[in-house]
């Protein structure tokens, strides 16, 4: 059974979505009308919000399934893929806006500034509330840190479409469109190129980037009755559920039930990891080679 806090969480990116698809095509047909780029690239950002916050439920819904015997880590790391498809698709989005913002700068045609700030404003207003819909649920879930990405984007999109607007309206500043634009999608590129890192970082299972290593294998030394510690790994399974892997080498006298125990206990409480995979060997054990 779904806990409360799960269908809550799920109603707000239903209603965010929702919310962020209607008001594109009013941005869409708005940017046409102005014949404003920032206004038509912010539409057509909104349109990657719709199909990131789209891919967020998806993912949501997989995750939440119970995993079949083919798959043990069920669709967890669905989440990471769609989240990856989320941040190509800020960068993608932002070049094409680098494009026309290039094309227009030679030669900036006449925008309707008044109309433009109204629709833009509009635009903020729905962004700001999808990203205070969004701040809290899932704070460490991938998807839902792309979708917000995606509103922060629209936010600041929406914002230079404003300033631009005024520029155009009080001082005939046509350029302004362009040039905010630019402003825009080189901020959506940073964010989307965080977004990609960290996704890969865990399709690529690597060490995630909180948890020092080298911190875990000496808190593990210290464990009574812990010799030496080889073979150690840590990666992330989803954002929140790190797993970790070692083997582990007792004294001869020590107890491997209580050893254990402590170990695992040391890992949960001060790493966080829950999902640990120990092998127990002692100092004479020898894993024989196998050949192919």
């Amino acid at each position: 059974m779904k806990d409360h806090a799960y269908e809550h969480n799920v109603r707000r990116l239903r209603f965010v979505l929702g919310l962020t698809a209607v008001y594109m095509l009013a941005e869409a047909i708005g940017g046409w009308w102005t014949n404003s780029l920032a206004l038509l690239a912010d539409a057509g950002h909104m349109l990657t919000d719709v199909a990131g916050l789209g891919l967020a439920l998806l993912a949501a819904w997989m995750a939440d399934r119970t995993a079949p015997p083919e798959k043990t880590y069920g669709y967890y790391r669905f989440e990471i893929l769609a989240a990856f498809v989320n941040a190509v698709a800020l960068v993608v989005i932002s070049l094409v806006i680098l494009y026309e913002a290039y094309q227009r700068f030679s030669s900036p045609p006449l925008v309707r500034g008044p109309e433009m700030m109204a629709i833009a404003t509009g635009g903020l207003v729905v962004n700001i509330i999808g990203l205070w819909l969004l701040s809290s649920p899932w704070h460490h879930n991938l998807n839902v840190r792309g979708a917000f990405l995606h509103i922060l984007g629209d936010a600041l999109g929406s914002l230079g479409a404003m300033a631009a607007g005024l520029a155009i309206w009080r001082w005939d500043w046509r350029t302004a469109d362009p040039l905010f634009s630019v402003v825009t999608a080189l901020l959506i590129i940073y964010c989307g190129w965080r977004l990609i890192r960290d996704s890969v970082n865990v399709l690529l299972e690597a060490t995630p980037a909180h948890i020092d290593i080298e911190a875990v294998k000496q808190s593990m030394q210290r464990i009574t009755g812990v010799l030496d510690i080889h073979d150690l790994h840590i990666w992330t399974i989803t954002p929140g559920k790190e797993a970790l892997s070692a083997h582990i080498i007792l004294d001869e006298k020590a107890s491997h039930k209580a050893t254990l125990e402590a170990l695992q206990e040391k890992l949960r409480e001060e790493f966080g990891i829950a999902h640990a995979t120990l092998q127990l060997e002692t100092p004479d054990f020898r894993e024989e080679e196998i050949h192919f």
